[in-house]
């Protein structure tokens, strides 16, 4: 219990509130905890009035198909993330995306339209959490805006330099790891498996990085 309380104190979601007021405030969400399998689908497309999803441990991937089965990698959700929040504030709107255990998970699901609603009992917590909800929407708008920016790249070669680039810089640190394997960095970007594959070898070639699965090594190549 106390290692979930710690983990539910770093959320951006729980800002500003004490370990004390943690407990009712999950309460007051409603939160129930499930348990999933790697591949297991938490959400459908189609569905509507969904919960807000925190993962307790594992990880979840939000994708995006078309009619053909063709498949489109949103972002991967780790422990300590939230998904779902999107359509908090659209609760009649069906969901437009399928959420899947990426791994062994455990998801505490907590109702999105007490986040957004000013009836807690204490009213200070409540414009926490809406003042909170709403940096969490901004900062999942920032992300969405950087996946553009990747996917916008003309070639292959320059949406893979972005995107390591921008993991790197996050990181800040020119080795560091991406939450991808091959095929699904290859829907993140929606680049054909085997042509991001003959990118790589090139750029590897030609000593602008390394890598070993997903662990990955930049270098600053002379001109």
């Amino acid at each position: 219990m106390k290692q979930k309380l710690d983990l539910l104190k770093t959320s951006p979601l729980f800002a500003g509130i004490t370990q004390a007021e943690l407990e009712s405030v999950i309460s007051y969400l409603k939160g129930k905890e499930m348990s999933y399998l790697k591949n297991e689908m938490i959400y459908r497309v189609g569905q509507k009035n969904v919960s807000i999803g925190f993962v307790l441990s594992g990880s979840v991937m939000v994708m995006k198909e078309d009619f053909w089965g063709n498949r489109s990698i949103l972002a991967q959700i780790g422990a300590g993330e939230i998904f779902g929040e999107a359509y908090a504030c659209m609760p009649d709107v069906p969901l437009g995306v399928n959420v899947t255990a990426a791994e062994k998970a455990q998801i505490l699901f907590l109702s999105s339209e007490r986040i957004v609603s000013s009836g807690n009992p204490s009213e200070k917590l409540s414009l926490r959490l809406i003042q909170n909800f709403i940096s969490i929407l901004a900062q999942k708008n920032f992300m969405l805006t950087e996946k553009m920016e990747f996917l916008t790249k003309r070639s292959i070669r320059e949406k893979v330099m972005s995107y390591l680039s921008a993991q790197s810089q996050k990181q800040g640190k020119e080795e560091f790891y991406i939450p991808f394997s091959r095929q699904e960095l290859a829907d993140y970007l929606s680049v054909d498996r085997s042509a991001l594959s003959s990118e790589l070898g090139r750029l590897k070639a030609e000593g602008a990085l390394d890598f070993q699965k997903n662990h990955f090594w930049l270098y600053r190549t002379e001109e």
